[in-house]
């Protein structure tokens, strides 16, 4: 039970202060005024004590994992649907929750809707832990009594946007870690193998190296004598091109470049529209209405080209218009895709063709990532193979000519 403290006056206008647990902030205020104490000032013990460490660190909320959220979320739906009060089901879900920072918030939306606020109000205090479609499907599910229905959605398609999210970096952890096990190869090589090569070079003042010889020399000498010169280059560039993003026309430009890159530009554009047609037919089937719906979704795809094409359909729907339509004229989203949106307006089953999208989607995603990683190993190792090949015969062909002139 929370405990709480307080300053308050006597009924002889002495003060005084202390502790009283009580479940609540009004059930605390009721107990003081029954032991005969008007109540200046009471405060959560627990609460103060968190947010004085908070200050004392600097930090801000912690953000919590898909599967602890997704997880809670169907603990709270399950125990909804069984008719459970709504604070009685939070609190036993905070209660079960292994996650910490989830369990206290969980602790604190319970004290919060049990003293009358709406459990969407309670969530929204906590931004890094439930989003904005989060909060914006309980308000739909309490407005509408399907809160229990809602948050499985929600937990479905949580679970969908990370198993999407885990198949893209799967994929492709195999030709990142190959490329950087190349570059570790070749630093290894210009900084640790030349070098010793280099003085056994000079003990034969007869030696002629052929020019693809002094190329690798040269470099591997600009690279142990200047190596800091390379550093700040690439910190100094990567930290000009991290600001210009930053930038309203640097992110826009650099957004639109990654729809149009050859073979990622389309990965790209397919992950994006999947997560738009997944969260606008989660959010239409917990009822939320398609303007703010796609407010909502504008911000989900991650990509400010095709967020505002988004914006630009919902100012024509606004108009009366129909979604596809704008969709189709920004010129930004697949022909199929349009084709099914304009057919599940027909027909009134415009979510479930949302879904359908989705669905599609994440399959071609899952096979161009697979296609793209099977292609990229065998490039990534015949480029090293050739990078370490050239390395090697420029230096065994000065060792051949050395071999020769002793001879």
């Amino acid at each position: 039970m929370p405990i709480f403290e307080y300053r308050g006056l006597l009924k002889n206008g002495k003060n005084t202060k202390g502790v009283v647990d009580a479940e609540n902030n009004r059930a605390a205020r009721a107990k003081l005024k029954k032991d005969g104490i008007f109540v200046v000032e009471l405060k959560d013990k627990k609460k103060a004590i968190d947010a004085s460490a908070k200050k004392k660190r600097g930090g801000s909320q912690k953000s919590v994992g898909v599967k602890d959220l997704s997880l809670m979320t169907r603990q709270l739906a399950t125990l909804i649907k069984a008719n459970i009060p709504l604070v009685e089901a939070i609190g036993a879900v905070s209660e079960q929750v292994e996650h910490p920072t989830l369990a206290e918030a969980m602790a604190d939306c319970k004290n919060m809707v049990n003293e009358g606020s709406t459990f969407n109000k309670a969530l929204s205090k906590y931004p890094n832990i439930f989003n904005t479609i989060y909060v914006s499907m309980c308000e739909a599910g309490e407005a509408s009594g399907t809160l229990d229905v809602i948050l499985l959605r929600l937990a479905e398609f949580t679970e969908a946007q990370n198993e999407l999210r885990s198949k893209v970096k799967g994929a492709l952890t195999y030709p990142v870690v190959m490329l950087v096990v190349t570059f570790g190869l070749m630093a290894f090589l210009f900084v640790f193998v030349i070098p010793k090569m280099v003085s056994v070079f000079e003990s034969a003042p007869n030696l002629k190296l052929p020019w693809y010889s002094e190329v690798i020399i040269n470099t591997s000498t600009l690279v142990v004598n200047y190596w800091y010169v390379f550093i700040g280059l690439a910190v100094g560039t990567w930290s000009l091109v991290a600001m210009w993003k930053k930038t309203p026309h640097g992110s826009y430009k650099w957004d639109d470049w990654s729809l149009r890159v050859p073979l990622f530009g389309n990965l790209n554009r397919m992950v994006a529209v999947s997560r738009f047609t997944r969260t606008l037919a989660t959010l239409l089937n917990g009822g939320v209405p398609m303007l703010y719906a796609m407010q909502i979704v504008r911000n989900v795809v991650d990509n400010q080209v095709l967020a505002k094409a988004i914006d630009d359909a919902r100012s024509n729907i606004s108009e009366g218009e129909t979604i596809s339509g704008p969709l189709k004229k920004s010129g930004q989203f697949p022909s199929m895709m349009i084709h099914m949106v304009n057919v599940g307006e027909k027909t009134g089953e415009l979510e479930k063709m949302l879904i359908q999208v989705a669905d599609t989607n994440d399959f071609q995603v899952k096979t161009m990532v697979e296609s793209l990683t099977g292609l990229m190993g065998p490039v990534v190792l015949v480029v090293m193979g050739f990078a370490v090949g050239i390395i090697v015969f420029a230096i065994m062909v000065p060792m051949f000519e050395m071999t020769n002139i002793a001879g």
